[in-house]
């Protein structure tokens, strides 16, 4: 029997939107819940002293060549966002309010396609609201449980705690105490659930 793994992501990784969407077909597939385990991307890189690749420009021109061929092989819906790279402290931040109210796999799944399939501008307040509501979720209330004391210090909390087990980057995946970085790595991290 195959156990459920870890799967750390910030929004504002297109890689962890792609390995999102393998996920999506590995528990179908395989009748498993993952772990989903928000992370902030820049608060990571900040605590090792790397850049992000965004902000290398030889990394970020492959980058969006490489994801467009991953969508590609793997039959996913994709549009680079034109807004890259994207804030995602208060999305991510939204995972743990909608982790509280029992909707994180849905708000999940729509952020990332805001983001990552429609191109939306999630830097822009009016929108977030717009799919906040297209959700079902009160904007106003769930910004401000998002601008709280506790939701802040659990965010930083995941993000310190990925750090001291050695994560670096997102996706990474968790199985076994053994950490597999990056989307095309998720074929490890089940194999390595299955042992």
């Amino acid at each position: 029997m195959i156990k459920p793994f870890d799967f750390y992501f910030d929004f504002v990784s297109p890689y962890s939107f792609l390995a999102h969407k393998e996920i999506n077909k590995i528990e179908k597939k395989n009748s498993i819940k993952i772990r989903y385990k928000p992370i902030l991307l820049g608060g990571l890189h900040n605590l090792h002293g790397i850049k992000a690749p965004a902000f290398i420009p030889a990394k970020a021109k492959h980058m969006i060549r490489d994801c467009k061929l991953i969508a590609e092989k793997n039959k996913i819906k994709f549009k680079f966002n034109s807004y890259f790279p994207i804030r995602s402290l208060n999305l991510m931040r939204g995972v743990l309010v909608a982790e509280e109210d029992n909707y994180k796999s849905y708000y999940i799944d729509n952020i990332f396609n805001a983001i990552w399939q429609d191109g939306l501008n999630m830097n822009d307040e009016n929108i977030i609201q717009k799919i906040l509501k297209n959700l079902n979720v009160n904007p106003k209330t769930f910004l401000l449980r998002v601008g709280s004391a506790s939701i802040k210090e659990s965010l930083k909390k995941r993000t310190n705690e990925a750090y001291e087990k050695g994560i670096f980057g997102a996706p990474s995946f968790v199985s076994n105490n053994k950490i597999f970085w990056g989307q095309d790595r998720i074929e490890f991290a089940l194999n390595e659930s299955n042992k």
